[in-house]
């Protein structure tokens, strides 16, 4: 079922906590994000996350800069792969986050990329 709250929510925290309901999460270099160091393009960002957190059963796909954080939310089935890739939109230079689910833990991770053409309307 679609969180319309978390993909609503301004904040990069609350819309973790909306997707998560988690207040907290540890940073973990478990948690690999492919991204471009510098998109030409903010309205294409080919990002992918890969994550060697056993039993992950989500992952979150977030840009902290952009007017609305969440981009978006995977649910992983049981013995699925711990891999999500799309392209997103950045509306200007900033990180790209990922936020894993594992039980009741979460765990993030982040990239910078540099966005020379901004791609949400800027």
């Amino acid at each position: 079922e679609w969180n319309e709250a978390a993909f609503k929510e301004k904040d990069l925290n609350a819309a973790i906590k909306a997707m998560t309901g988690s207040d907290s999460s540890e940073e973990s270099d478990k948690i690999h994000i492919k991204a471009p160091d510098i998109a030409e393009n903010g309205g294409v960002v080919p990002v992918s996350v890969t994550s060697e957190i056993e039993g992950a059963t989500d992952i979150l796909i977030l840009a902290p800069n952009n007017p609305v954080p969440m981009i978006a939310a995977f649910a992983l089935g049981e013995g699925a792969e711990t891999f999500a890739r799309t392209n997103i939109k950045m509306g200007k230079t900033g990180d790209v986050v990922a936020v894993v689910k594992a039980g009741d833990k979460t765990f993030t991770a982040k990239k910078a990329v540099k966005v020379t053409i901004g791609g949400c309307g800027g």
